[in-house]
């Protein structure tokens, strides 16, 4: 490796599994709640089945419990030092009814099996620190992100692209292959500003087309840029330059005049035999070394323009300086050297290039089929979508090429999960997203499809005031026990959409709905939907709280998964250094958490 600062000291593997333990058993009660479906909230009876409080008293703690910081000095209840968690459950359920009973232990607990508070994770600046060491980390041109892209995409791409550069730069590594590269964000960033030659790689072709047509407008873009920034950089330097090349210029004319003048006067005191000049002579050597000084110049400053000093010629006197292919030697040589130059700087830039290439990866993928010049390489995804995060894990095991990876994963809900359909036969060799360690498959742990979905929620964005939509959920909700009640169906797979922003009312969204999903709304007088409306409008808090509830445990299911990668890559002989590390503000991109692992070298 590059650098020889040594990196940041991580969990080992049984102090991950000990947390793990602790996390298991607080969510094998808490998981029923992440499990049910808004949609279902009052066709099941959800409230009353899960929860033993009134609505008021969970909005109001957890509403405080969100916008409070973790005390450094609270612990959960039960814990102490070397324990992995809380030991005491039954204060949180009850041991019969597996209802809710302690809202603010279930609050304490939730909190501190988040990645923020569990203390797993690595700092960011401390680990940028330990990869950049004593070196100035790389910065390129001075491109900004956000001239190209919107605030959240700008934020996460300028955090990202700096800790994958300091990676490279540690490792030596100048290729980088970014899976799920989507429109190219990360890509054309690391090509442009830091000089890596990057692979994006994305299924989608329509992506890939979208990539190369938002790289070549950014190229144009980046050459304004960089021309702007070398100007800026330069145009006083070259400006000083040009004006002591023209008192150089004037003092040489000046100085070359007196010269031929003192020459003229000694050849008149000479015989008038019609000897000319002996080339050896100390004033003509010294006129050829002013000129010949002058032409060099232009070598050592490259933004002047060589041309601009043949007229000079003409201060020397006619058949001073005998007519040899010295100056059209210093030509040419100045010449190949500017085409070797610009040969130099053309294989660079070429190596230094965005190619967006279109397949579709899973774990067993050969990249050399994909990438005719693989080479050591750094693997990298920003917010890959389902298994696609899990897979990257095990291309990059796999794979002697990747020296190391940096995946912020996204969409939990897309992922599979081995254990969720306990009846149905599976392959042994086939790839799972979840889940990944030994220890969870040996605890046929499975989240379900609704809990990972509401793992997608945003605490921070809750907490700061940017609520969750309340009344579309209640609309939804309401409107599934109306197809219950009047259509007699039970399990409806089929979405209503985006009809909420589109309705002007309670009557009007049914009324959309039901078209929408092929059910016979003329059935339905006005009369019969408002009943509904006003039978379930008084317990629309029961609705906020629970899906309170769901955001107080996102978190904690969060953990879980990224646990569960963590600890696969521990498990892993040719891993050297692997972590969990926070990169982006939770509130402005909430899937801030990037799995990072580099191999034994």
């Amino acid at each position: 490796m590059a650098a020889s600062c040594p990196l940041p000291a991580t969990p080992d593997l049984s102090t991950l599994r000990a947390k793990l333990q602790g996390l298991l058993r607080f969510l094998k009660d808490a998981l029923p709640i992440s499990n049910a479906h808004t949609v279902d909230f009052y066709t099941e009876s959800l409230w009353e089945q899960l929860v033993d409080l009134p609505p008021e008293t969970v909005l109001a703690v957890l509403r405080r419990s969100a916008a409070e910081a973790w005390p450094p000095e609270a612990r959960p209840l039960g814990e102490t030092e070397g324990e992995s968690g809380i030991s005491d459950f039954s204060k949180i359920f009850c041991e019969t009814s597996q209802k809710l009973v302690s809202v603010e232990t279930f609050a304490l607990a939730a909190k501190y099996y988040s990645l923020q508070n569990l203390g797993i994770c690595t700092p960011f600046e401390q680990l940028l620190i330990a990869l950049q060491g004593n070196q100035k980390q790389r910065t390129g041109e001075n491109m900004k992100p956000d001239e190209f892209m919107n605030m959240k995409k700008s934020h996460e791409v300028h955090i990202m692209s700096e800790l994958i550069s300091s990676i490279a730069d540690f490792c030596g590594i100048k290729q980088v292959i970014d899976l799920g590269s989507g429109k190219g964000y990360l890509s054309s960033f690391l090509s442009l500003k830091y000089g890596l030659k990057v692979y994006g790689i994305d299924s989608s072709n329509v992506s890939t087309h979208g990539a190369e047509e938002r790289n070549r407008k950014l190229k144009k873009h980046w050459r304004v840029y960089r021309t702007r920034s070398r100007l800026d950089v330069n145009g006083l330097a070259l400006k000083m330059a040009k004006e002591r090349k023209v008192q150089d210029e004037i003092k040489c004319k000046a100085d070359t005049e007196e010269e031929c003048n003192n020459s003229a006067i000694n050849q008149e005191e000479m015989s008038l035999s019609g000897v000319f000049p002996d080339f050896s002579d100390p004033v003509i050597c010294n006129i050829r070394k002013k000129v010949e000084n002058l032409y060099a110049e232009p070598q050592r400053e490259e933004n002047l323009c060589f041309k601009s000093v043949f007229p000079l010629i003409d201060f020397v006197p006619v058949n001073a300086v005998e007519p040899t292919s010295s100056s059209q030697v210093s030509s040419r040589g100045i010449s190949e050297a500017n085409k070797e130059r610009k040969k130099i700087t053309s294989k660079s830039s070429e190596s230094n290039i965005y190619s967006p290439l279109t397949s579709f990866i899973t774990a067993d993928s050969e990249l050399c089929d994909v990438i005719k010049d693989l080479e050591d390489c750094l693997m990298v995804g920003l917010h890959t979508c389902g298994d696609l995060a899990p897979n990257t894990l095990r291309i990059f095991t796999s794979k002697y090429e990747i020296k190391g990876v940096c995946s912020v994963g996204c969409c939990y809900h897309l992922l599979s999960e081995e254990f969720e359909n306990q009846h149905k036969v599976t392959c042994a060799a086939e790839k799972w997203g979840f889940p990944m360690c030994h220890y969870l498959k040996e605890e046929r742990w499975c989240c379900g499809r609704n809990a990972r979905m509401s793992a997608c929620l945003a605490l921070e964005r809750v907490a700061v005031g940017q609520g969750l939509p309340t009344e579309s959920l209640f609309y939804r909700a309401v409107l599934q026990d109306i197809i219950k009640d009047c259509y007699g169906i039970t399990k409806c797979d089929q979405h209503v959409g985006k009809i909420y922003s589109k309705s002007s009312s309670f009557l009007d969204y049914v009324r959309k709905s039901l078209k929408k999903l092929g059910l016979d709304e003329s059935k339905l007088p006005e009369k019969i939907i408002m009943d509904y409306y006003k039978k379930y409008k008084p317990r629309m808090n029961e609705l906020e709280a629970f899906n309170m509830l769901k955001v107080v445990l996102a978190p904690c299911i969060e953990t879980l998964i990224l646990l569960d990668r963590l600890c696969y890559l521990k498990e892993q002989e040719n891993i050297a250094w692997s972590a969990l590390v926070k990169l982006f503000d939770p509130v402005t991109s909430p899937r801030c958490y990037a799995v990072i692992a580099l191999k034994k070298q």
